[in-house]
């Protein structure tokens, strides 16, 4: 796969809702709100302008007000409040605008960007790194001498920086590929807070709050998440990696540490060091490639489920403890520090903060330290995992000039096949380098890849769908399930099968993936994990098939209610990898004997999904899948004229190069269309060879 392949993995996006119809043009209820808080912000009563924040940060976690305060102008009114001469002012307008930038989505952060949120939060990230060591932000005294409102603020300015980055991240990487249905221009991207991080020098101070990592764990792992965002893709940031940058990461990676979220740190330190890996001198290279994977090797070897297990019992021990009736004092400290989220089971979420679907690590109440133990974990594991099929990707210096389009843009049918955008031609295959394939190895990555993809452990599912405050583990233990079967797809097409324990060894693993599709009385409908399932299916059957390997994973029955259940899908890449799927089964089928019925079942589901399918790149892997299974052999060749493959394709003929006249321009990428090229050559050359099969005598 192509280096792209990361962005299959980033958080799922906030849709933010746009303002909801209203008759006669009136305004909502929460139009009231907004405009009496936004003016609240401007009192001279910093504690009015504190409650004024916190009540707009509480409101912005509603995506339906979103509208109504965007159409006040938000952000300015918030922005030069990141400057407020009240710290805890800072702290609740930069909670607010960074519950803003993860509701809202790209569309407000690039808003956020171009009113120029950048130029007050680049100076309150350089005022913080100062006054790390001053200890001291401002002339006026902190209220709370418990509170460390520096390193608070810091943080809360860290996440904002990383969703305003995330965002933009992401949209410039949508622009750079090739969608379904439009072409972008690159440039006609956002990529403005990029260019500020780089020019000004955002890395050192960043960096400066890394240095905190022994003292505070959390503005440690909010900076990681954010270096290993601004890394990724961002060439003119390396040359700002010295010496003394490259060291604060060393030192993170080292500290020996063992809980949930030190572990989670240096996974995300490790996956910053391999992004900058270019500035490391060649000679060390393979230590530190090592390194990495020790990092991803120890976080992957914890037994998820066991310790959800082990925690959940821990909780349940310091409760039955800590069982005494709180105090109305008590009661009202946490009424004032905590707001409540939309959730049903109401959790109390630090002021200032999202609850988000995806990444909650930082976002829990502070007595739930058990929780937040396993979901750090789960986040460090899918983090390793995500940066894994990242390093299965080749390097040579001609894989710079092309990036394979993403599962989402209906291009993993040619997952094998990349092309030059200048002429078409055929890369290089994918393949390890030395020190990756020899670290891999000696960590026991594919091991311990294949382990993760096992179903997660039933009674911690359990615990989990019992506890309102944990059900949220449950779609992260599914997530790491699909990103390991996703690392399988990818190690399976870089690695020779020796490396891969021979034979046997893939044969045990083809029986492993057909239990996961098959252990349960219906097939999987969830669409993330039938992906990463067929994806590690196409790749295994396909290197099987290469080296002549046996394959009876799967019955006839079960391959063909696989894929009948798999063309259903809406999800183009599960459609694609069905169709490869019984291409690559029916050509091995079609060298053996008496698989002239299985071979008809075959070529008629092929057949209807090269006509009727409305994708044309899935059309044209089903065309690609009969010229496989019907290339050559005695029982292929008496399918063949059961089902009536030699009409029906000529008839099919100019339907296939109509509807790439019509569809293909200013639907399809270059790549794409190159490659429908050649299924057009070739069904042209297919139908030849089948018309002199039958002008030979019998």
């Amino acid at each position: 796969m192509g280096k792209s392949r990361a962005r299959r993995f980033r958080r799922a996006p906030f849709s933010p809702a746009g303002p909801e119809q209203r008759r006669g043009g009136e305004g909502g209820p929460e139009d009231e709100p907004a405009a009496e808080l936004l003016e609240k912000l401007q009192h001279p009563s910093a504690e009015v302008r504190e409650y004024a924040c916190a009540s707009i940060s509480k409101l912005l976690q509603q995506k339906h007000v979103i509208p109504a305060f965007l159409q006040r102008d938000v952000v300015r009114c918030l922005g030069p409040l990141l400057m407020d001469h009240s710290l805890a002012v800072r702290e609740t307008a930069a909670g607010a605008l960074r519950n803003l930038s993860a509701c809202g989505g790209f569309e407000v952060c690039d808003d956020m960007v171009t009113k120029d949120i950048m130029t007050p939060l680049v100076a309150l990230l350089k005022e913080c790194s100062t006054g790390l060591d001053t200890n001291q932000l401002s002339p006026k005294k902190c209220r709370e001498m418990n509170k460390n409102y520096i390193e608070d603020i810091a943080n809360e300015a860290i996440n904002l920086l990383w969703n305003v980055w995330d965002w933009n991240l992401e949209q410039y990487r949508n622009c750079l590929l090739s969608t379904l249905h439009r072409i972008h221009d690159p440039f006609e991207c956002n990529n403005t807070a990029v260019s500020i991080f780089n020019k000004e020098g955002c890395l050192e101070a960043v960096l400066h709050y890394m240095k905190k990592f022994s003292t505070n764990v959390d503005l440690a792992i909010s900076v990681a998440n954010c270096l290993q965002a601004v890394t990724e893709d961002n060439p003119d940031l390396l040359s700002s990696f010295n010496v003394s940058a490259q060291h604060v990461l060393e030192t993170v990676m080292l500290c020996p540490e063992s809980t949930m979220k030190h572990i989670l740190l240096r996974t995300l330190i490790a996956g910053t060091i391999w992004n900058i890996k270019d500035t490391i001198p060649p000679g060390s290279l393979g230590s530190m490639v090592n390194a990495i994977l020790k990092i991803f090797s120890e976080s992957l070897a914890i037994d998820a489920g066991e310790t959800i297990i082990r925690m959940n019992e821990a909780e349940k021990n310091r409760l039955k403890l800590a069982a005494e009736p709180e105090t109305e004092e008590n009661m009202s400290d946490v009424r004032d520090n905590c707001v409540l989220s939309e959730d049903d089971d109401m959790e109390e979420i630090p002021k200032g903060k999202v609850k988000r679907e995806n990444d909650i690590s930082d976002l829990l109440p502070s007595d739930k330290w058990e929780l937040k133990e396993v979901t750090a974990l789960l986040m460090a594991q899918q983090t390793a995992l995500e940066i894994i099929v990242n390093m299965c990707c080749s390097e040579d210096p001609s894989d710079d000039e092309w990036e394979e389009l993403s599962s989402s843009d209906e291009s993993d049918l040619f997952m094998e096949n990349s092309y030059n955008e200048g002429g078409g031609l055929l890369m290089s295959p994918l393949c390890l380098s030395d020190e990756v394939n020899s670290a891999f190895l000696n960590n026991l990555i594919p091991k311990k890849i294949l382990e993760k993809t096992a179903f997660p452990n039933s009674v911690a599912l359990d615990i989990c769908m019992h506890n309102p405050s944990w059900k949220p583990l449950i779609k992260k233990l599914n997530a790491v399930q699909c990103r390991a079967l996703t690392c399988l797809h990818s190690i399976l097409l870089v690695s020779d099968v020796d490396c891969l324990g021979g034979a046997s060894a893939l044969q045990s693993l083809a029986q492993h993936l057909s239990q996961l599709v098959f252990s349960k009385t219906e097939l999987p409908t969830d669409t993330e994990f039938l992906e990463a399932i067929t994806s590690a299916l196409r790749a295994l059957l396909q290197t099987m098939a290469s080296k002549n390997i046996s394959q009876q994973c799967m019955t006839s029955e079960q391959l063909l209610a696989l894929c009948e259940a798999g063309i259903h899908s809406s999800n183009a890449s599960v459609r694609v990898n069905v169709v490869s799927i019984l291409g690559i089964s029916g050509s091995v089928l079609a060298k053996g004997q008496d698989t002239a019925e299985t071979l008809k079942m075959i070529g008629k589901f092929l057949l209807e999904v090269a006509m009727k399918e409305s994708s044309l790149v899935v059309a044209g892997e089903a065309l690609d899948a009969l010229f496989d299974v019907f290339a050559d052999g005695k029982e292929a060749e008496k399918a063949a004229v059961q089902i009536k493959l030699l009409p029906a394709l000529k008839e099919f003929q100019p339907v296939f190069k109509m509807r790439m006249r019509k569809e293909g321009k200013g639907q399809y990428s270059t790549d794409q269309l190159c490659v429908l090229d050649n299924v057009k050559m070739n069904l042209r050359r297919f139908i030849a060879y089948q018309e002199t099969l039958g002008k030979t005598p019998a």
